[in-house]
């Protein structure tokens, strides 16, 4: 497929007032959105195509918001507005309600002046590519307009934050209830602000909600999935039994336990599954990406469950996990996928799969993963050149080879060029920090070497 000038990974994301984050360029993106889905897969009949949008709680979610509403109208959609919501409510609504897709203003983890994108099927999935290269296509025709008759409509749905409430509740067994728990929820400033500690006051929980309090311009700002030190120090100072950390818009989920200990995606993960073999659902495997950890492969292959490795992005583990059929997967930087209870991932919902566990085995969560050995894991970003091709250096070759012959079954190495900014991202894992530390830095500066650069 040929290179998009707009979509990337996880729709279209960028700096506030730089392209492709215009206001002209998001009015023409909602345009052409409102058009392909009035004429291709999003079609309806019996009315014109409607649509949801929902944001997170950047300042410029209220320009974004209006532009792309304009845009959606003036192809003749109507849309529906929730305000600030997490992700994974936007993609269930939009099932729910049987809309032709659904919109969420959102960088995610991003800090408040970059914005985004991105766009849900009908079905409460990532829109399939050829459909983004169809909107793409329609966005370098002339902006237009619908006879005045046709133009769309706009609502507000006000009970939107309270529908998707119910449904998180509704993955968590009607039998069980968080009654005698006391849990921080730390909320970003972001999306979830609303529904996250509703869910879990609702279901019984003594909650302290904490990065609650968004500005506009706060979001992710020392809090959340993103600087859980913040979460770790609010449950040990509250006394809590377990903490919950969310990004911006809710699709990331990181936990501490009482002590203040963190526990990322991948632990996460590992409870999950094994609450899930212990409860006999037909689990198949786990996926994971590149940057799983070693420890929680091996830990997996142990209980008979086998990790297949997608590429870096919930989109390429929710591939990944359709085409194997599977259920469960994620990356360890939190996003959680649990296809038996939604359609993408959520954090919540993640939670309230991790919180079953441990009520149910009556377990800890540094009991439930006793079984676990983390390999050390180090990251380097190693500042290059756009467009080098750092394959090509048989220096860098020769660096990593050498550490991979090194580390042989006791560590891992990868390198993997950003997708955002001119750096090569080199991970070393070894079941030895120092040894990890060691090859990474080696491997790191042999890099910068053959660059040109300096780390």
């Amino acid at each position: 497929m040929s290179t998009r000038q707009y979509f990337g990974t996880d729709g279209v994301r960028g700096r506030v007032g730089e392209p492709p984050i215009t206001p002209e360029l998001v009015l023409k993106l909602g345009y052409a959105a409102g058009r392909v889905l009035a004429t291709g897969e999003g079609a309806r009949t019996g009315g014109a195509p409607r649509v949801l949008i929902g944001k997170d709680t950047r300042i410029s979610g209220y320009l974004l918001e209006a532009a792309l509403e304009a845009g959606f109208s003036s192809a003749g959609v109507d849309v529906d507005l929730t305000g600030p919501l997490p992700t994974p409510a936007i993609a269930y609504l939009t099932r729910a309600l049987r809309l032709s897709a659904g919109v969420v203003i959102s960088a995610s983890h991003n800090p408040f002046d970059d914005n985004g994108i991105k766009f849900f099927s009908a079905s409460g999935t990532k829109l399939p590519d050829a459909v983004e290269a169809a909107i793409e296509r329609q966005m370098a025709e002339p902006l237009a307009c619908v006879p005045s008759a046709q133009l769309g409509k706009a609502r507000r749905v006000d009970d939107a934050a309270g529908r998707y409430v119910e449904f998180c509740k509704s993955t968590f067994p009607n039998e069980l209830d968080l009654r005698g728990m006391r849990i921080v929820v730390d909320c970003a400033h972001g999306a979830g602000y609303v529904a996250a500690p509703a869910v879990f006051h609702e279901l019984g929980a003594e909650v302290i909600a904490v990065g609650a309090e968004p500005d506009g311009t706060n979001i992710n700002q020392g809090v959340g999935a993103t600087h859980p030190r913040h979460l770790a120090v609010k449950v040990v100072e509250h006394g809590a039994n377990v903490g919950i950390a969310l990004d911006g818009d809710g699709d990331r989920l990181l936990m501490a336990d009482a002590s203040g200990r963190v526990y990322d995606g991948d632990e996460l993960l590992y409870v999950i599954a094994g609450d899930y073999r212990r409860r006999g659902v037909a689990l198949g495997g786990v996926v994971g990406t590149q940057m799983s950890n070693l420890g929680f492969e091996q830990a997996l292959s142990r209980a008979g469950v086998p990790l297949e490795r997608a590429r870096v992005g919930d989109r390429y583990v929710m591939e990944k996990l359709a085409e194997r059929g599977w259920l469960l997967g994620g990356e360890n930087s939190g996003h959680l996928i649990c296809l038996d209870k939604h359609t993408t991932g959520d954090a919540i919902v993640a939670a309230l799969a991790v919180l079953r566990a441990l009520i149910e085995r009556g377990q800890t969560l540094a009991a439930a993963t006793q079984d676990l050995r983390m390999f050390p894991q180090r990251l380097i970003n190693v500042p290059i050149r756009r467009g080098w091709d750092w394959q090509a250096s048989e220096d860098v070759r020769r660096a990593q080879t050498d550490a991979i012959g090194a580390l042989g079954e006791r560590g891992r190495v990868l390198l993997r060029p950003s997708g955002t900014e001119p750096v090569l991202r080199v991970m070393v894992e070894a079941r030895d920090r120092e040894l990890a530390d060691s090859h990474a830095e080696a491997i790191a500066q042999t890099i910068a070497r053959a660059a040109g650069q300096r780390l």
